[in-house]
C-alpha cells in the first residue's frame, strides 16, 4: 500500500478534474467540487492550503472513492 502524499491543493484539484470532478464554487479558502454519477451527485470540499495534510488528503480520496494508487496515476 502506498503512503498518501502531502500535495498542494492545486495539484489535487487538477488530478480530480482528470477523474471527472468539476469545480462549482469557492467560498473563502474552501473549494467545492462535484461529480455526477448515474445515481447521485458526489460532492467534495478541498481546503485551499499548500500543502494539504496527508490525513486530509486520505479523507478526500475516501470520499471520492479513489485509492491512493489510482489518484497518483491521475497526477
Amino acid at each position: 500500500m502506498t503512503k498518501t502524499p502531502s500535495l498542494s491543493y492545486v495539484k489535487i484539484i487538477h488530478a480530480l478534474q482528470r477523474d471527472g470532478w468539476v469545480v462549482v464554487r469557492q467560498k473563502g479558502s474552501h473549494i467545492r467540487l462535484q461529480k455526477h454519477t448515474r445515481t447521485e451527485t458526489l460532492k467534495l470540499t478541498i481546503p485551499a492550503h499548500a500543502p494539504i495534510k496527508r490525513s486530509t488528503l486520505a479523507h478526500i480520496l475516501k470520499q471520492a472513492g479513489l485509492s491512493v494508487e489510482d489518484f497518483l496515476g491521475l497526477l
